[in-house]
């Protein structure tokens, strides 16, 4: 037999489960035709079946880097985004029945006997030579509005939170997928040996008003090879977990020990062709430069003081949203391809009228000297920056009005309002329209996996031809739908 095959054959519990759709078949298949002298093309088949990283991208990018601005606990579109001058006539009426007709809700609200609508509780303003209307609540964010382009039909499936997140982020209401940023940096690889291509930092607000827990698959790398997952990056003691040498143990020592361990590594892989083997040898190494390479990056004393002001007041308070805005920008800088930073707080059932403005003050700044930060280094023409959540909210009203702490906007995913910059996305433009009471799409939706499309599409990555084959199928982030949305685009 031939030795490619055999090595093949010594394949663990969890390969043999996780391939026996196909895997059988390809191997004995293998082993018949390579007794006829095919064996070369039975080792490019087999490759290809272990899921060896394309060949990308598909087409000259516009766009090198990402860098997602989660808003976990969905902001209000109402609220912030969806300018509806109309709906303060119908303050406090009742939200027609036809209207809701045929639109999912949570559990929390679908019983309610009433639904009476609450109008934008601040006023809005307009922004920028565009004159894109957004509220008062997020003075920054106008700052920067002929740079943003603004989706107000987005909408999504979902209507609770974690099948939400991972939905936007893996393409599935179902963990398990790999995540946005582990399929980016999987099929157009790293630009930096000397820090991690994808990289995760997560934050709250102050009085963790919101009790969203960020599980790690919102990151993870699902079925293809864990060396694509994000790296999470933490905001107390080392930034990432045993990356200080041990007492004792010296750096000449450690370099001598992780030789010796890649050497054994490096056999184990030619016996065996385990794809986590050669995880193991990369994060190693990189976890030995990073020794070096993350102290620099996390050091920003150095930062000019007029920097470290646009960011606003958090941004010394290691963990802050405003933190790890700025390090978003120091990672970009530094070749990271993906940062994806999760900041939760956004989740107003009952606090409507005092959180969303804490909310909006702690990340409307910092978003928005992100955007500002990048351009004026010559960074944002190649760089995504992505300010996103699982859903919206209700316009009627969750809650008793009456009670100032006891009322808020419930779950929504017929329609709300993300925002994109740079990397080839329109500057000062709005995107879609939702009815006179925003509660429907009305024109030019944007689903979920389109959005997912368009952001591929941005990287250079046709998002129909990056695929995994994974128990017998081609996964893609985009599951089975999707289209580029080319009006967004310059």
């Amino acid at each position: 037999m031939n030795p490619f095959f055999e090595r093949d054959l010594r394949i663990s519990r969890r390969q043999f489960f996780g391939k026996a759709a196909n895997g059988i078949g390809v191997l004995a298949l293998g082993s018949l035709l390579a007794q006829e002298g095919f064996g070369a093309t039975l080792q490019g088949l087999a490759a290809k079946h272990r899921g060896s990283p394309p060949r990308l991208p598909h087409f000259p990018p516009k766009a090198k880097r990402v860098i997602v601005l989660w808003q976990g606990g969905a902001p209000s579109q109402v609220d912030l985004f969806d300018y509806k001058p109309g709906l303060d006539a119908h303050r406090l009426e009742e939200l027609p029945a036809s209207l809701r007709a045929g639109t999912r809700l949570s559990t929390m609200t679908s019983s309610q006997g009433k639904f009476p609508i609450l109008p934008a509780i601040k006023p809005f303003k307009q922004y920028g030579g565009s004159g894109m209307w957004l509220s008062e609540l997020l003075p920054h964010t106008g700052s920067i509005a002929d740079e943003i382009c603004l989706v107000r039909s987005m909408n999504t499936d979902a209507v609770n939170h974690a099948p939400g997140v991972t939905f936007f982020l893996t393409g599935s209401q179902i963990p398990g997928r790999p995540s946005f940023g582990a399929w980016a940096t999987y099929g157009l690889g790293s630009m930096t040996d000397e820090l991690p291509s994808f990289v995760v930092m997560t934050s709250s607000d102050e009085k963790k008003t919101c009790g969203q827990l960020f599980f790690d698959y919102y990151w993870g790398s699902g079925f293809i090879p864990s060396k694509y997952q994000g790296v999470q990056f933490r905001s107390d003691g080392d930034p990432v977990l045993y990356l200080t040498n041990p007492p004792g143990m010296s750096a000449e020592l450690r370099r001598g020990v992780l030789n010796d361990i890649a050497e054994l590594d490096h056999q184990r892989l030619a016996e065996y062709g385990d794809p986590e083997i050669e995880t193991r040898i990369t994060q190693y190494e990189l976890a030995f430069k990073m020794q070096t390479s993350v102290p620099e990056l996390t050091d920003i004393s150095k930062e000019p003081e007029n920097v470290l002001t646009m960011y606003g007041p958090d941004v010394k308070k290691k963990g802050t949203y405003a933190h790890n805005c700025l390090l978003a920008r120091r990672l970009i800088e530094r070749g990271v391809r993906f940062v994806q930073l999760m900041h939760s707080g956004w989740d107003q059932h009952t606090n409507l009228d005092t959180q969303l403005a804490l909310q909006c003050r702690d990340t409307d700044q910092p978003s928005a000297a992100l955007v500002k930060d990048l351009k004026q280094r010559g960074l944002l023409d190649d760089t995504i920056v992505l300010w996103c959540s699982e859903f919206g909210r209700t316009v009627f009203v969750q809650g008793d009005i009456t009670k100032p702490n006891g009322h808020g906007r419930d779950h929504f995913g017929a329609c709300y309002s993300i925002w994109a910059a740079g990397g080839g996305f329109k500057g000062g433009a709005v995107h879609g329209e939702t009815d006179d009471f925003c509660y429907k799409v009305v024109k030019d939706p944007v689903g979920v996996h389109d959005m997912q499309a368009t952001l591929l599409h941005q990287l250079g990555i046709d998002h129909e031809r990056l695929t995994y084959r994974y128990q017998g199928r081609d996964f893609r982030l985009t599951d089975v739908s999707g289209n580029v949305v080319k009006q967004l685009l310059v």
